[in-house]
């Protein structure tokens, strides 16, 4: 089984390094009932993240979650970077493919399968539902300091 590797770190920032997006078949996500996910990593805990997480997914082609799962208060941002595939949400079953995006409510009942003839991967972005807000839309600022390399 692969691990994430960690490479570099300060007071206000951790960076990690999964390798290759080819190479994610290597990771195995162990869930609490003993259920095994290939090909899935989630990474928010070894960045320290604190208002969300994440994780990369590769699906062979063939395979598929295998079950709908919702969550409590977490909204969730679907990104597909390389593959095809179908999404299903409540029962709506539609086509993904790289470069698609898809949200998905807390309730929403959610799965994933990959009818292509090359890996699916995505990148799923979870976060508290319902809490951003307009102020929060400019909350970046651009400093004047100069950029140094």
């Amino acid at each position: 089984m692969k691990d994430i590797r960690k490479t570099a770190e300060a007071a206000n920032f951790t960076a990690i390094d999964l390798g290759k997006m080819n190479e994610l078949q290597d990771f195995v996500l162990e869930l609490d009932s003993g259920l095994k996910i290939p090909g899935k990593v989630f990474g928010g805990t070894a960045l320290k993240a604190t208002g969300g997480e994440f994780s990369f997914q590769m699906f062979r082609p063939g395979t598929e979650t295998g079950f709908l799962h919702t969550h409590k208060k977490h909204e969730e941002l679907y990104f597909f970077l390389s593959g095809s595939g179908t999404f299903q949400v409540d029962g709506h079953v539609f086509p993904v493919t790289e470069g698609s995006v898809v949200r998905v409510a807390p309730e929403g009942k959610r799965s994933v399968r990959n009818n292509g003839d090359a890996p699916l991967v995505m990148l799923c972005v979870q976060y508290r539902g319902d809490t951003f807000t307009e102020e929060d839309a400019s909350d970046g600022r651009i400093l004047s300091e100069a950029v140094r390399w």
